[in-house]
């Protein structure tokens, strides 16, 4: 039974390592893998933005829910920007892979920030929301600044 029980949880380790890669078949594979996530994360975040700038009404759920939505999207896309992946249907500078320290933080910055707007929206306080808000499209405005084409 023991051997059993090792059997499947060193199957288990495997299966999630090899998840957690992120490997791709082809580079267009990751560039519209990392598009996708963030475009899912960029629709729940303006859905946050129009009622933070009251071109929706305020509701606290919705903000929360959409808010925990484009957080777990925020951590998707960067393992999609792997050698190979800069040429093709992407918008994605050259600088991702020769400043590849720096886009890193970038990244984490953004997932440092979206985790704050979770939170704040989790509050239900409207003025916390925009306050985080706020940070966070500044995290979003210098990666775009930095690493994406126009």
């Amino acid at each position: 039974m023991k051997a059993l029980s090792l059997l499947v949880l060193a199957s288990a380790a495997i299966g999630f390592a090899g998840s957690a890669s992120a490997q791709f078949a082809k580079p267009d594979d990751a560039i519209k893998y990392r598009k996708n996530a963030l475009f899912v994360m960029q629709q729940h975040y303006a859905r946050i933005g129009a009622m933070v700038g009251g071109k929706a009404p305020f509701d606290a759920k919705a903000a929360a829910d959409n808010a925990a939505i484009a957080e777990s999207m925020a951590k998707l896309p960067w393992a999609a920007f792997g050698e190979g992946t800069d040429l093709g249907d992407t918008k994605a500078k050259p600088e991702i892979w020769k400043e590849q320290a720096k886009f890193k933080q970038a990244a984490d910055k953004l997932q440092v920030e979206m985790g704050k707007l979770a939170a704040a929206a989790k509050t239900g306080n409207l003025d916390s929301i925009k306050t985080a808000f706020n940070a966070t499209s500044g995290t979003c405005k210098a990666c775009h600044d930095d690493f994406r084409a126009k």
